[in-house]
Parts: structure tokens; sequence; C-alpha cells
């Protein structure tokens, strides 16, 4: 395998996860492990998949190739663990994180929509945000910025870790192998993607709506 081979796997595990398992047995944990922490953890990584592999991992556990009881044990520590490192990483680098433009490491626009969330939803945002993609990856990092207390932000994490990992894998587990799923991949893979999303993308719109509106009565 070469290094661009290694790298389309793991951008992409959760097309390969089956190949994978079967040529790899029991390594393929640890790679799982790595996707969900990083993907969770780094905030300059939201683009790794997130909800998509937890549905294909629960699919393989179905056909016996992995234990459903261990992945998702293991895979709620990565997904705590992600979580804690981001809130870290957020309480160093403090308010000066607004100040940071657009980059090849940094998206600023998913940053914005996700102090938005925060703001609106509060420390209920780390909950719902495991089940949004991109704003999961911010929401520990701008409750970092927030200052948010640790023990309160662990409370939220763990539930919301716990929530995420097993209702996607389980999900996985009960339906991703029936014929339909199967014949439709690549469109319920799509609609993990957008459905979770359109919150977020709701609560956008909205906002820049009643900033246009208050525009307006402003130049009444």
């Amino acid at each position: 395998m070469d290094f661009t081979q290694l790298i389309d796997l793991f951008l992409h595990l959760d097309r390969h996860l089956l190949d994978v398992t079967r040529d790899y047995g029991s390594w393929v944990y640890a790679l799982l492990f790595a996707i969900i922490f990083i993907e969770t953890g780094l905030v300059v990584m939201p683009f790794l998949p997130g909800d998509s592999l937890l549905f294909v991992a629960g699919t393989v556990a179905a056909v016996g190739g992995l234990s459903l009881p261990v992945l998702i044990g293991l895979l709620i520590c990565a997904a705590v663990l992600g979580d804690a490192l981001n809130y870290s990483v957020g309480r160093f680098f403090g308010p000066k994180v607004f100040g940071w433009e657009q980059s090849r490491f940094f998206n600023r626009a998913a940053f914005e929509r996700t102090h938005q969330f925060y703001e609106r939803y509060g420390a209920i945002t780390i909950i719902l945000a495991r089940f949004l993609p991109f704003v999961r990856t911010f929401a520990p990092f701008v409750a970092g910025i927030a200052e948010m207390s640790y023990p309160k932000f662990a409370l939220y994490n763990v539930i919301g870790g716990a929530l995420w990992v097993s209702l996607l894998s389980a999900l996985g587990y009960l339906i991703g192998n029936t014929a339909w799923v199967k014949e439709n991949f690549a469109l319920v893979t799509l609609a993990m993607i957008i459905i979770p999303g359109l919150p977020a993308v709701i609560e956008v719109l909205r906002h820049f709506w009643r900033a246009r509106q208050a525009r307006r009565a402003a130049g009444d």
C-alpha cells in the first residue's frame, strides 16, 4: 500500500472497512479508535468520517467482523477523550481564536456557526453537536474558549459521546445489512451527512434573516 492509498484509507475508512477488517482483523479497532479520536479531538480535522463510520462499523459487527460491545465501549472512550482534548486546546488558546482567519487548517465558517449554536443552546450543545458534522468537532473547542467549567463539560461530554456512538453503531448493526440499505448505501451515507446538519443550517439562515430584518428596521 503506497502513501496515497494509505491517506485515502484514513480519510474514507467507512468505504473500505469490511475489506480492512478481513485483511487486518483486530487491528481495525485501533484504526477506528484513532479516527474517532482525531475527528473529535483536533479542530483541524473535521472532515474525517464520523457518523457514517460508526454506522458502517455497526454493519460489520452484524456480520461477525467486529464485536459490537467492544466496538461501542472502545469508540465511546475515543469520542470522550477526543472532546476532552479539544476542550483543553480551546481553553488554552482562549478568545484570541476569534482573530484567526480562514485557512486550510482552520475552518472559520464552521467555527462561527458552532459559536452561534453554542450561544443559543449553551452547554447542551456538547450533546447536540455530536450528531452535527463539523459542529461536532468545533463544539468542545468553543466550550473551552467560553471557559465552561470542566466538571459540567465532562458530564455532557460523556453523555453525548455515549449516545452518539451507541445509537449510530446500533443502527448500523440493526439495519445496515438489509437489502435496501445495501442497494442504496451511497444515498444512506449522504442522508447521514445532510440530515443531522439541517438544524445547524436552519439556525444560520435564521441568524442571517434576523440580522437582515434588524438592518431594515434600523434603516427605517
